[in-house]
């Protein structure tokens, strides 16, 4: 039984997530402060540590250096987000923001557990602590660790030895060509070639003679015979990305060289054999392409044998920050730019706005942000995105899951609930809400909860949570 140490001074949101780790098989203990962690950690040995970033006295950042054997999960609110990132480059495992989501933190918890356990087994010797936590969230130059991210690693790490082919489902803009090249890197054909083709830009009237090459004399203008795409990635990997966009004449000529491992030129009548592991990519739904009779169902059957699919950049919840960071020093050195960060207020733009064109969207916008911008910071301001697409209903970081399991709330709040009661997010925001509305104005419990004051409104009346606008803070803010 793996051993969790929970070091947070609220009692109601240590005693929720005591309740979660402990109904699903692990050993918890607890603490309100650094100083009472470092005490539990000289009697017992813990496979993880879960501390709030702000607690009273020193702050839980100070475990980083004083536990390095264990991992350190960071909790914090949203105001902090720029903290939590500093934790991450000071070693921390990961952080989560408050109020999290069950599921996300149990499916990180068991992440982190279960890569710890590995790393100490694959390392002979030691290895620096900081080197080690820092590549969980990258595989095969994809960046993040969200639940959906994991789970497609851990699909490529499956897919890629073999030769199945695999067909990539995201919006425009995910990264199925990274996905794609993933699944080459990690394959027994790594040392062969990667030809990518964007079906959508090649114009109909070319296509086939693009992909299957010609003799000369096919057709006026065939001067010379031309190797095929499909030919030139002989022994390595083709990848068709936008592949419902391919005419139906070249799906039928694709279907064979599917089902028979050959093409054959345009003009020529002689096939040849190809070696060719084949990946699709697309936006569109091709089953419902397949009922309109512009994709052929045999070949969708073909190429759906093992589909991944691409989550939208707007659902990978603290994904979307790191990403960030990643591409902005990426961007400053590619620029000759010095170091840049982002201000607290950038940050809350990038973490609130939708990302309706995901991470290609993101990388131009910070590119542009590092061109224009002028010092060692970047503001809001630079990054120029539209936040009226924002949807100011639901909290930042929970994802689409967690999104869903605060629509289906509309319970009053309850002021009598029992603290110990295992909390789910509305639970939590209500009981935040009701015990600190007394103390502290609207702008400070938005800030508290990361999220707008539109947004804390917006809860309370959807909520049935009344603002007490008698009370001393409710006056002043």
């Amino acid at each position: 039984m793996s051993s969790i140490l929970i070091v947070e001074d609220e009692d109601v949101i240590r005693s929720a997530l005591r309740r979660l780790l402990e109904r699903n098989g692990f050993e918890v203990s607890e603490a309100t402060s650094v100083q009472g962690a470092l005490e539990q950690c000289q009697g017992q040995d813990f496979d993880l540590i879960i501390s709030d970033l702000r607690l009273p006295g020193a702050p839980g950042t100070d475990l980083l250096q004083k536990t390095e054997d264990v991992p350190v999960l960071i909790m914090t609110s949203y105001a902090s987000v720029r903290s939590a990132v500093d934790s991450l480059k000071a070693g921390a495992v990961d952080y989560i923001a408050k109020p999290f989501d069950h599921d996300d933190m149990l499916a990180r918890v068991q992440h982190i557990i279960a890569s710890h356990a590995a790393t100490e087994a694959e390392s002979p010797s030691p290895q620096p602590r900081r080197t080690a936590k820092r590549g969980q969230a990258q595989f095969a130059g994809m960046v993040g660790s969200c639940k959906p991210m994991l789970q497609l690693y851990e699909h490529v790490r499956k897919v890629a030895p073999t030769d199945t082919t695999v067909l990539i489902h995201g919006e425009t803009g995910t990264g199925k060509e990274l996905v794609a090249r993933a699944i080459h890197q990690e394959s027994k054909r790594a040392d062969k070639p990667l030809i990518s083709v964007n079906c959508a830009a090649i114009p109909e009237t070319l296509i086939e003679s693009e992909l299957f090459g010609y003799e000369r004399g096919a057709f006026t203008g065939a001067t010379t015979n031309r190797t095929g795409l499909i030919e030139a990635a002989d022994g390595g990997t083709l990848f068709l990305d936008e592949i419902g966009e391919l005419p139906i004449e070249a799906q039928a000529r694709l279907l064979r060289f599917i089902q028979e491992d050959e093409i054959r030129r345009i003009g020529s009548v002689q096939s040849r054999k190809v070696d060719v592991r084949l990946i699709c990519a697309t936006h569109r739904d091709l089953r419902a392409l397949c009922d309109e009779g512009k994709f052929r169902q045999d070949l969708y059957f073909r190429i759906n044998v093992m589909q991944l699919v691409l989550p939208p950049l707007r659902e990978r919840g603290r994904d979307i920050l790191e990403l960030a960071e990643v591409m902005l020093a990426e961007r400053c050195a590619a620029l000759d730019k010095q170091p840049m960060r982002f201000t607290p207020k950038a940050i809350q733009a990038i973490t609130t706005y939708t990302w309706p064109g995901n991470v290609r969207e993101l990388e131009n916008v910070i590119e542009r942000a590092v061109i224009l911008s002028e010092g060692e910071e970047i503001d809001s301001d630079a990054l120029a995105i539209d936040l009226e697409l924002v949807n100011v209903s639901q909290l930042r970081g929970s994802g689409a899951r967690a999104t869903e399991k605060s629509e289906q709330s509309s319970k009053p709040a309850q002021s009598d609930k029992d603290p110990n009661e295992d909390l789910s997010l509305e639970d939590y925001f209500q009981r935040f809400v009701l015990e600190h509305q007394d103390s502290m104005s609207e702008t400070e419990l938005a800030q508290k909860l990361g999220v707008s004051r539109k947004c804390l409104w917006e809860r309370r009346q959807r909520l049935g949570i009344p603002r007490r606008k008698t009370s001393k803070s409710a006056a002043t803010s």
